[in-house]
């Protein structure tokens, strides 16, 4: 029998004492509900009838003595209390549930059908002295047999209310005793035989508890002898395996774990970029020669890194080792862009990039975070050295690239004399060419500008829709050459955004001009502009061929061009547009699968209302 099926049936007597606790429960709140309904349901209602009619004859009377003194207003309610005590009355004649209530019932009717009748007869009497004299003679003893039967009634159903409120207090008290007793011998019967039970069945892990503890504190003889074929059995059986295992594995390979951790500790410390090994708890395992370098040890010799480096880098490994504990995998950083300064002790200043790898146990849970931090000191003084000479170079092809655009101008329109029509074509193609080359040139600028800070955004509220709408404008004459339908989409409730308009207008015209090259003749170039949370988003979507996801990321860097895309683009517009957006405080993205198109979207802090 396994031990499943043991502690199933150690659980049975707790299941059995708590149905019959059950059953009883249903039974006692059963019947308690039946006695309260009795009495709602028989006396209850009579007793409202009656007060309600009491109420009425109250009103009735009144009604009476404004009409004597001549007041007729009054008496034109007479008809409406008249209406309720008949209805009332109606109502007690069809709930009459105890002994004389039917008696006292049938007075009623007869008081009130007399009272009725001498309530009519004084509203046809005009003469104040004599109605006086038939409300004191005729009116008034009639009022007084309905009160007293009304009376009656009422009485009758009260008492008949206590005297079962009394049955059902006695009633409560001894279901509630022998509710009691039940669950009481209930819960103690099952308990003590599912106790019991339940201890013979897990006496056998307490020799496996006993032999854990021994094998823990390094008793590699101990184990643990369990009779039986259940599965404390076969768990027994398995540590008993584990325990010869050990005991082979310390009498032989002790030695070489300590030389492989001596070898591990050894290849970290040649790395010269710092390295540190977290526990998941934020310790640290281990750590190499120049990460010691950049920290200090307490007087526990524990390295205390978030304590003794910058905000910035500490910061920093608190981002890394989280994003790696929470199994998103890796964390690389997306370029210099991401680099951390660090200032030594003797004030130089050097850039590192953080790189981080999770450390898995052999069941594939990670178990620590290893953390690389790259010097790209050099690498990143390059980079910059590469954007100045790509911004001087570009600034200096403005002046000769100034002149031969007037040039091809002028030989155009015929000021050197009269042109073929092959120089004419030839000449075309080098003005457009010219056109394209000045663009990469203005984009190149204006990149280097923008990254360097000497371009700044000049942010002011503007309406979305004015943005888009201006934007398409511009690229109608293109999109009618491809025959390319330009549509705009702006959300209701959209009013301004904070943009620069000449910078955003250039971040439209990339992605409106991209989208028309990329989609094919007759296709459809939708813009749309929604909110999204406390920004506004845009979206320029295509119907071209798309971007595989491995070249999503790319896109956006600096002379980058999908393999096998169309031509035509020098692979700037992009990362210039990454640019403006993000120095508006927004993002930008793109969503493509291959064959079904691309949208490329950007967002924009909303204008303060």
């Amino acid at each position: 029998m396994s031990l499943r099926l043991k502690l199933l049936l150690a659980l049975v007597p707790l299941g059995l004492a708590l149905v019959v606790v059950g059953v009883s429960a249903v039974w006692s709140l059963a019947a308690l509900g039946t006695e309260s309904q009795l009495i709602l349901s028989d006396n209850y209602r009579s007793v409202l009838a009656a007060q309600r009619m009491q109420e009425a004859i109250e009103r009735l009377d009144r009604a009476a003595l404004l009409l004597i003194v001549g007041r007729p207003k009054p008496a034109a309610s007479i008809g409406d209390w008249i209406s309720r005590f008949e209805k009332e009355l109606k109502v007690q004649e069809g709930n009459i549930t105890e002994r004389g209530e039917e008696e006292a019932t049938k007075r009623l009717r007869n008081a009130w059908q007399a009272f009725v009748q001498r309530l009519q007869e004084l509203r046809e009497i005009s003469d104040r002295d004599a109605g006086e004299s038939f409300y004191v003679k005729q009116l008034e003893p009639a009022l007084e047999a309905v009160r007293k039967a009304a009376n009656s009634i009422l009485d009758i159903n009260q008492d008949a209310m206590l005297e079962k409120s009394d049955k059902a207090e006695h009633f409560s008290a001894a279901t509630n005793r022998a509710l009691t007793v039940t669950t009481l011998a209930a819960l103690v019967i099952g308990a003590a035989v599912s106790i019991g039970l339940t201890n013979r069945l897990l006496r056998p892990l307490g020799v496996l508890n006993q032999a854990v503890g021994r094998l823990g504190t390094g008793d590699f003889d101990v184990r643990a002898k369990v009779a039986g074929r259940d599965e404390i059995a076969q768990l027994a059986d398995q540590f008993n395996a584990m325990a010869d295992r050990l005991q082979e594995y310390r009498n032989s390979s002790l030695g070489e774990l300590l030389l492989a951790q001596q070898a591990a500790q050894a290849a970290i410390d040649s790395i010269p970029d710092p390295v540190i090994l977290f526990s998941n708890d934020g310790g640290i395992l281990k750590i190499n020669d120049a990460a010691a370098a950049l920290v200090q040890k307490s007087h526990a010799g524990q390295v205390d890194v978030l304590a003794t480096l910058p905000p910035e880098l500490r910061a920093a490994l608190e981002q890394a080792r989280s994003f790696v504990l929470e199994g998103k995998g890796p964390y690389i950083p997306n370029g210099f862009e991401d680099a951390i300064a660090v200032t030594d002790s003797g004030g130089n200043e050097s850039w590192v990039l953080l790189r981080a790898t999770p450390v898995y146990e052999q069941r594939g849970r990670i178990n620590g975070v290893t953390v690389i931090l790259q010097d790209v000191t050099r690498l990143r003084r390059f980079d910059e050295l590469k954007d100045d000479l790509v911004a001087t170079v570009a600034h200096e092809f403005r002046t000769p690239l100034t002149s031969l655009r007037m040039a091809i101008h002028l030989v155009l329109e015929g000021v050197a004399g009269p042109l073929s029509e092959k120089q004419g074509d030839l000449l075309f193609a080098a003005r457009d060419d010219c056109q394209r080359l000045q663009r990469t040139v203005d984009e190149l600028l204006d990149l280097a500008r923008i990254q360097s800070g000497k371009l700044s955004m000049q942010p002011r509220p503007l309406r979305a829709a004015d943005l888009v709408h201006q934007a398409i404008e511009l690229h109608r004459a293109q999109a009618d050459e491809k025959q390319v339908t330009l549509t705009a989409d702006v959300g209701l409730g959209l009013d301004q955004v904070m943009a620069d308009p000449q910078r955003v207008q250039l971040v439209l015209s990339n992605l409106l001009g991209n989208a028309i090259r990329h989609s094919p003749d007759g296709a459809r170039v939708a813009v749309t502009v929604a909110p999204h949370g406390g920004e506004v988003r845009f979206a320029v979507t295509d119907a071209g061929e798309g971007i595989p996801t491995e070249y999503q990321a790319a896109v956006f860097e600096r002379f980058f061009r999908v393999p096998g895309a169309r031509s035509g683009a020098a692979g700037l517009g992009l990362p210039l547009a990454k640019e403006v957006v993000e120095s508006h405080g927004g993002r930008i993205g793109v969503e493509s699968k291959v064959g079904q198109g691309s949208a490329f979207w950007f967002t924009l802090p909303s204008a303060p209302s």
